[in-house]
């Protein structure tokens, strides 16, 4: 299943028509932090699978040495991760759990150039009763070369009472992984 979401542009109306989400991409924003580009999702993500989700590099992505600046990754992490929850999570549960991310690694392996067609691969990895592991890789589409891998912690935030939340088994068993008895 895949999911069209809009363009980029500073038009007017709601931050979600700007961003061009509607549906449950719109109420899985997390208040506004994330300036989305064209994006289609191609896949939707299930237990063992990665979501995966084309990035375009635009002008305002690149910095002074003539690459994407390291921030914008960081951006392009947060919108994945983001696209991948409204795909997949209930209604319910989107209106139910916002996410506030607590922890980010980030090993740049290759510069991303304008013009380079790349791909935002994800998954949920280890989840506890209140921290969800998501793993990130960033690669150019035609070489699948890797620029990024990316590690962060997400930790489950209540939309009624903004506060730390505990997920349900239904939402822990859908996105995260069982760790394995050692």
């Amino acid at each position: 299943m895949s999911r069209e979401t809009g363009v980029r542009g500073r038009e007017t109306g709601s931050r979600e028509t700007r961003a061009g989400l509607t549906g449950p991409a719109a109420r899985a924003r997390i208040r506004g932090h994330v300036d989305t580009a064209p994006r289609r999702a191609l896949r939707v993500s299930s237990i063992g699978e990665r979501f995966e989700w084309p990035i375009e590099i635009v002008a305002d992505d690149i910095d002074g040495l003539g690459h994407v600046n390291n921030v914008v990754y960081l951006r392009w992490v947060q919108e994945v991760a983001i696209a991948h929850w409204s795909s997949a999570a209930t209604p319910e549960q989107q209106a139910a759990v916002a996410w506030v991310a607590i922890r980010h690694e980030i090993d740049y392996k290759h510069p991303a150039m304008l013009g380079d067609a790349i791909v935002a691969r994800t998954w949920v990895g280890i989840a506890d009763s209140h921290r969800f592991e998501r793993h990130t890789v960033i690669v150019r589409a035609h070489d699948n070369k890797l620029l990024s891998r990316v590690r962060t912690l997400w930790c489950p935030i209540s939309r009624s009472s903004g506060r730390i939340t505990r997920v349900s088994n239904e939402i822990r068993a859908r996105f995260s992984v069982v760790p394995s008895a050692s």
